[in-house]
């Protein structure tokens, strides 16, 4: 899936970075020529804010974007990233409510973590909802992974394993 994401961003003209705590994924990430920052463990809190951070050195805009939406297309990337041009900080719900994706111009203390969506969203500056079929999705359980794999756009997963 991190692949499937990571392809996608470029298809939607973004740089991925790739925050991880796992030296496998690290060596991934740099073997396709993407910036890599091997984070020590710290959760996804830990993750998005070195994410954010190198953004931010960089004088850049951010999106924290996970790698477990199966069903992402470039469009809504396209979208996230319109939203933050336009000057609003994009934010995705999961089904679950938690938080897929989020974005933003300045610095953000995230709490990821059951109902996020809505702690994220009190955090915002100027939160702007995006909904997309591609953001809704993501893969927490097997019964997720299952959902994915049924969906038209997710045709892809029935030759990956569990």
């Amino acid at each position: 899936m991190a692949d499937h994401v990571t392809s996608t961003a470029e298809s939607a003209g973004l740089l991925p970075v790739i925050v991880t705590d796992a030296q496998d994924v690290a060596e991934w990430g740099a073997s396709r020529g993407l910036p890599t920052i091997l984070q020590p463990a710290g959760g996804l809190d830990s993750a998005g804010k070195a994410g954010i951070d190198w953004a931010l050195a960089a004088n850049s805009g951010w999106l924290v974007v996970h790698a477990d939406l199966p069903l992402l297309r470039a469009a809504d990337l396209e979208e996230l990233a319109a939203v933050l041009e336009a000057g609003d900080d994009p934010i995705a719900p999961s089904s679950d409510g938690g938080t897929s994706a989020i974005g933003g111009r300045a610095a953000l203390n995230l709490a990821y973590g059951p109902g996020s969506f809505h702690r994220h969203l009190a955090r915002l500056a100027s939160p702007r909802v995006v909904v997309r079929p591609g953001l809704i999705l993501d893969v927490d359980t097997p019964a997720d992974l299952e959902t994915a794999r049924r969906h038209p756009s997710g045709a892809w997963l029935r030759g990956v394993s569990a």
